[in-house]
């Protein structure tokens, strides 16, 4: 397994951004694919976004496609959620997640994640 710790997360106001980082330790960083995850009170976890190992590819939920982007920098062992005109319903904990295949990934199936930041978004 890799480490893997979020931060960025905070209270925004609707229509806001915010930049969530994930640092990943332990292992290779760059034989994980990575995504985002994000749980409110009371629901299921919802996928976001995922990013293959290079980072040639991304993959979206249909919820978030247009206001967030996942990149990542293999240099820095770091992937990012780059999160614009918020919304109140993007309020929950987000979490990052890792696994060697993409594929699991994007079906919930991973063999990383992180404890998770806070984002509210108020309206």
């Amino acid at each position: 397994q890799v480490r893997l710790v979020e931060s960025g997360g905070g209270l925004m106001q609707a229509g806001g951004y915010l930049r969530l980082s994930c640092a990943a330790s332990g292992r290779t960083f760059s034989y994980y694919a990575m995504g985002w995850f994000r749980q409110a009170p009371g629901k299921e976890r919802e996928f976001l976004a995922a990013i293959t190992r290079s980072g040639s590819n991304t993959y979206y939920a249909d919820s978030v496609k247009g206001r967030f982007t996942i990149s990542r920098d293999n240099a820095k062992n770091t992937v990012y959620l780059q999160m614009n005109s918020l919304k109140p319903e993007d309020t929950a904990t987000y979490y990052c997640v890792a696994d060697t295949h993409i594929d699991r990934l994007r079906n919930n199936i991973y063999d990383s994640w992180g404890q998770g930041t806070q984002v509210t978004v108020s309206s």
